[in-house]
């Protein structure tokens, strides 16, 4: 949850008294506060992308850890179009370190990310919505599904449908990670050392597709909001087809 705003407070302690409270009056922040992140997701609604991806039909060859020593319960499921799992969702700090993502706020920090921006840097987890796919394994090649860095990817909690790319690999037998940025996005405190949640978050990646440049959020959710109409619609067009089809043989 974010803390209310101080400036609208000094703001009404101003119109109390002639002259401005003592510097003491305001409390000190150790990180400064992030700038409101303009959210563009919403013409698909997470009810709407759920019913698409209601049904599994394994792609993985076995199931997936939400954590190292979980069960294996989550496999990895494919339809036309896609690829999606259900699980949890653990915070990805890596990246070009920031204030929020660093080795004094994360005990687990890599500088580095298993894919890289478009002037050869590493991915900023606190900046960029991103999720973390499993390293290849015999469980599953994300590669041989059109899954590759930068390919698109909806992710949904709750109600909320947040676009992200695939930015970083991780363990081959574990699943279920988002950026810092993924998880403020979606109303998830984003903390490495205590935030996320343990279940309930749907990851859909689109097959064959990429957000160009990889470090765009804009290029995210442009191309994740065509995508995502386009995934949803099949699905009303293969109900026409079929009522069309059951109407033919009734006649």
């Amino acid at each position: 949850m974010r803390v209310q705003s101080l400036t609208l407070a000094v703001a009404g302690l101003a119109l109390l008294a002639p002259v401005p409270p003592p510097a003491a009056a305001v409390r000190s922040l150790d990180v400064p506060r992030r700038p409101a992140v303009r959210q563009e997701e919403g013409s698909v609604s997470a009810s709407a992308l759920l019913a698409r991806v209601s049904t599994c039909t394994p792609v993985s060859r076995g199931r997936y850890r939400t954590d190292a020593g979980a069960p294996a319960t989550v496999p990895v499921c494919g339809t036309d179009g896609a690829v999606f799992w259900t699980a949890d969702l653990d915070i990805d700090c890596d990246g070009r370190p920031g204030p929020r993502c660093n080795g004094g706020t994360d005990p687990l920090f890599s500088p580095a990310t298993a894919f890289q921006q478009s002037d050869g840097r590493h991915l900023s987890a606190e900046d960029l919505p991103f999720i973390v796919v499993p390293g290849v394994s015999d469980l599953w090649n994300h590669r041989d599904h059109g899954v590759r860095g930068g390919s698109v990817a909806a992710v949904i909690h709750g109600d909320r449908v947040r676009y992200a790319v695939v930015g970083d690999v991780g363990p081959p037998e574990v699943i279920g990670e988002a950026s810092y940025a993924a998880a403020e996005a979606l109303g998830i405190r984003p903390d490495p050392r205590g935030g996320g949640v343990a279940s309930g978050v749907t990851y859909i990646v689109f097959e064959d597709s990429r957000a160009s440049p990889i470090e765009s959020r804009a290029a995210a959710v442009e191309a994740g909001e065509r995508l995502a109409r386009t995934f949803v619609a099949r699905t009303a067009a293969d109900a026409r087809r079929g009522a069309g089809a059951e109407a033919s043989g009734g006649e």
